[in-house]
């Protein structure tokens, strides 16, 4: 059967078909009764919009791209289904990419893959540098999630990530921890989540007069679960005496408690453990996780508000004086906005036990 038209439905109703339009697009000026009849009749013929050719008639495809390095990832697979909730409430369609954080698949994100599918794009990239976004080579509009680059760009969405892992930091030495793991931290100068983060860790130690202990910093090939394990199993077989862990994620933080339970520990008795996403797995760990929370919903709605802007400017014709094109870089367009959403700190089991005693001990061996 042929999918039903406006057509159709003008017939049906008995109205024309620039009624049954007003009706779809909800203006004001049509009665009550009007207005119901087209409605029973589109409910009665099974008629859907043609977003597509809606679209394409203003210029657009009506589609978006969410860009993420794993799919795998609680965070990202969370993070995911709020974008394409907040994008169906706008009339968007999300396609997911994944990069396995491939500079190159990150670069194409940036040019919208070669070809036109998309609208604009909303990107968490670990590959890139700045020069990436400076040296561009579409105009495809590009809001970033998670990792700050410095290039005036592209719109940015985060957590203010200094102060939360700051603030997860002095948590810990409230608690009378004093020797704090970093799994995945990177002791550099860089815009990086990691390394930002562990800026945020060295500045809660600094402001508690506590020293800071590079070889307590622990970057991992990976922000996954196995190797959140691995650098516990590796720290206490260098036998670096700790007495928490601050995991830069979620999943080194499970994983680094499954390592320590293989070897004895207790958590939070021996080793404290605070991680970072809020995913669902913590809060049913044994035990649950004390993590910090970032305002999920916030970061997809303020991300997709960001980005409908920017793809509507970018279909507005930008004019100068007496008509002409306008001469400032990107067509006058607004500059780049950095929004920083809310995060706090969730504590749970992982930190609630007994503080640690003033002598400080070394983690007791296995067994």
């Amino acid at each position: 059967m042929a999918r039903p038209r406006i057509k159709d439905v003008a017939q049906r109703a008995g109205v024309s078909e620039k009624t049954v339009s007003n009706v779809i697009n909800d203006y004001v000026h049509v009665s009550d009764r009007t207005r119901s009849v087209v409605r029973q009749a589109i409910d009665d013929l099974g008629y859907r919009v043609n977003l597509a050719g809606r679209h394409l008639r203003r210029g657009r495809t009506g589609i978006i791209a969410l860009v993420v390095p794993e799919l795998d990832l609680p965070y990202f697979a969370e993070l995911g289904n709020l974008i394409i909730a907040e994008a169906a409430r706008n009339g968007l369609t999300v396609l997911v990419h994944q990069t396995r954080a491939d500079r190159e698949h990150e670069l194409a994100a940036l040019d919208g893959f070669g070809s036109d599918f998309a609208d604009g794009v909303i990107l968490s990239p670990l590959a890139l540098v700045d020069e990436d976004l400076r040296a561009r080579r579409g105009a495809l509009p590009t809001v970033l999630l998670g990792e700050k680059l410095n290039a005036e760009r592209a719109d940015h969405v985060a957590i203010d990530n200094a102060a939360a892992a700051h603030e997860a930091t002095a948590h810990l030495l409230a608690l009378g921890r004093r020797r704090v793991l970093v799994i995945g931290g990177v002791d550099g100068a860089s815009e990086g989540t990691a390394e930002v983060r562990t800026r945020g860790h060295r500045a809660a130690l600094a402001a508690a007069g506590i020293p800071f202990d590079p070889e307590l910093v622990l970057p991992v090939a990976q922000f996954a679960a196995p190797f959140g394990a691995e650098a516990v199993h590796g720290a206490l077989a260098r036998g670096l005496a700790f007495d928490a862990a601050l995991a830069l994620n979620d999943q080194m933080a499970i994983g680094a408690m499954r390592a320590l339970h293989e070897h004895g520990l207790r958590v939070p008795d021996d080793v404290a453990v605070v991680g970072f996403d809020d995913v669902q797995a913590g809060r049913y760990s044994v035990p649950t996780l004390t993590t910090v929370a970032p305002d999920k919903t916030a970061i997809a709605a303020e991300a997709v508000a960001l980005l409908i802007e920017r793809i509507a400017e970018a279909n507005a014709p930008a004019t100068g004086g007496a008509g002409e094109p306008a001469a400032a870089p990107d067509g006058g367009r607004q500059p780049p906005k950095e929004l920083v959403v809310p995060h706090r700190l969730v504590i749970r089991e992982s930190t609630a036990g007994s503080p640690a005693s003033p002598a400080v001990p070394a983690p007791r061996a296995a067994g």
